[in-house]
């Protein structure tokens, strides 16, 4: 029997701080009190209290500064964020103070631990994917993140630390609440400084899983993907209702991949019917699955962060699952496509130009500034041939399901997204059309090789693990020879051999590392041909990062910084 939410909320220790007339009037009021959201004191006006579905006025008396000083009296110490707590409670009291500082309302928000809510994305956490939690104020985020921190350190026994911005997920006072089980927390002294808080619990305290509530900086959307790339289970709530919403915030559209707009050469424009200025995403997603809540019981699944937001940027419906949780606590997933409702304005941020949808190639509607082609290349694929692929089969025109083994997945990832190919990267090597190995791995005869052989599906050997050999490697097996990235090929060998190549683009990928992971501000790379320098600044934009090209020719070298 699928287990339904209960509740604790320490209802009393809130009541006990307000005035005595005030307490009265929720006690003997009619309505239950888990459906209590919040009390709001404001001075001059009547105390009101918010019901789920209606408001009741809890006095004909105006409240007065006295009653508010004495709340605050019996109450934490306000932060920078205008918060405070109560020990060992999950309640919240927001101040709204005047232009000389002095309080003037209260939120009195009933912080509530309800076991079992997350029930309804239980199949994502286990996963070991990071998740982002979107929804509006009220629907529950805070509550399903706790809860979520709970069952990972309780029931699937993670190392869990919660950064704990505003006491919010874990309570007021130096002892955390019981709602979160064994998972630890880390208090942010101020807000302003939850991005170093983040980076200093993975550097210390090792955890399998960091707990985020309010992702909201550009500096914390940057932290969150330092912590991903460490291989750490993020998960978190951001500012934002739904993914939409997202990709058009300017300051945390990174956390989904973030949008650019790129320019194509003539023959790449015509090959894909479309003008020459497209949107694209500029790198992989901080997160794997985005979950948007509608309400307690329903919300809608993004279970590939990367290919909807491809969708919207083709001005497709985003695959997407809702879920929904009934009385009996059975939770329901129907496959859906959603409209993409906020599509028109994602070229706003990209130069300002009016954007329309039209009909693309095939009759497809596809978003456009000035135009937009579709991600994926969709041409007929050609089987693959290989001195280094031992697979039998050939490699069918659809989309290809790729099993790294040994494999560096965030760069075979950044590979596909270069050459913009169908393919994805699955978990579990059931579910792949190809592996794809390196070569001392397969030498090693490595069973879960042997396996995937044995079942007849292709195994793809790299001579090294380079974003260089993963591109290659990917062009052939989608026999891209007409593309720039032949192009590039026909560069090497006109004037550079290919080791050299493969050794200065290892170069800069340990220097993007460095940077984005906070060891180094600025690394200087070695001296290098104007073609190896051009794809060095290349791989930089693709992460974010800022270079440059210094020093005289004979000894001119790209400089990598943030």
């Amino acid at each position: 029997m699928p287990e339904q939410p209960i509740g604790t909320n320490d209802i009393a220790l809130l009541l006990a701080t307000l005035p005595p007339h005030i307490t009265a009037a929720i006690q003997a009021s009619e309505h239950n009190d888990d459906d209590l959201l919040e009390i709001v004191l404001d001075l001059g006006r009547q105390p009101e209290a918010r019901y789920r579905n209606q408001e009741l006025l809890l006095s004909e008396r105006e409240v007065t500064q006295e009653e508010i000083d004495g709340v605050i009296g019996r109450i934490g110490e306000f932060g920078e964020d205008n918060r405070a707590g109560i020990p060992r409670t999950l309640h919240r009291i927001s101040g709204i103070r005047n232009r000389k500082g002095m309080v003037i309302g209260l939120t009195c928000r009933v912080g509530r631990a309800v076991f079992g809510t997350m029930t309804i994305i239980r199949d994502l956490v286990e996963t070991g994917n990071s998740i982002l939690l979107l929804g509006k104020p009220g629907t529950g985020k805070t509550t399903l993140l706790r809860e979520t921190a709970r069952v990972l350190a309780d029931d699937l026994r993670k190392r869990v630390v919660i950064v704990d911005t505003s006491n919010e997920i874990a309570g007021d006072g130096d002892i955390p609440h019981p709602g979160i089980g064994r998972a630890r927390r880390m208090q942010v002294p101020r807000p302003a400084e939850q991005h170093s808080v983040m980076i200093e619990a993975v550097e210390n305290h090792m955890p399998e899983v960091i707990v985020i509530d309010e992702i909201g900086t550009e500096l914390e959307a940057m932290a969150a993907r330092t912590i991903a790339e460490r291989g750490v289970q993020l998960v978190g709530t951001a500012h934002g209702n739904t993914l939409d919403n997202l990709m058009v915030n300017p300051t945390l559209s990174d956390l989904v991949g973030g949008i650019q707009a790129v320019t194509l050469g003539d023959d790449e424009a015509r090959r894909r019917g479309t003008q020459k200025t497209v949107l694209e995403r500029k790198a992989p997603p901080t997160f794997d699955v985005l979950v948007e809540i509608q309400s307690w019981d329903r919300v809608t699944v993004y279970g590939d962060v990367a290919a909807a937001v491809d969708a919207i940027l083709r001005g497709e419906a985003p695959p997407a699952e809702e879920r929904s949780r009934d009385a009996d606590g059975q939770v329901q997933a129907v496959a859906v496509r959603r409209e993409v409702i906020d599509a028109p304005a994602l070229g706003r941020r990209n130069g300002g130009q009016r954007e329309r949808m039209g009909s693309g190639r095939g009759g497809r509607n596809e978003l456009m500034m000035g135009t937009a082609g579709p991600r994926l290349r969709e041409r007929p694929t050609a089987p693959a041939e290989t001195n280094d692929n031992p697979g039998p089969n050939p490699i069918s025109a659809t989309t290809q399901r790729i099993f790294p083994f040994g494999v560096s997945r965030n760069r075979l990832e950044s590979a596909i997204e270069r050459l913009r190919v169908p393919a994805v990267i699955v978990r579990d090597m059931k579910d792949a059309t190809l592996v794809m190995t390196l070569k001392n791995y397969y030498r090693q005869s490595a069973q879960r090789l042997r396996q995937a052989e044995e079942q007849g599906v292709p195994v793809y050997v790299l001579r090294n693990n380079t974003i260089t050999q993963m591109e290659r490697q990917l062009a052939m097996v989608f026999n891209l020879r007409d593309l720039e990235f032949e192009n590039g090929m026909s560069g090497i060998r006109r004037g550079d051999d290919s080791s050299i190549v493969e050794e200065a683009m290892l170069e800069v990928e340990s220097a993007i590392t460095q940077v984005m992971n906070g060891e180094e501000l600025a690394v200087e790379l070695s001296p290098r041909s104007s073609y190896i320098r051009k794809l060095q600044h290349q791989m930089a934009d693709r992460y974010n990062l800022r270079s440059e090209s210094r020093g005289e020719e004979t000894n001119r070298r790209v400089k990598i910084f943030r």
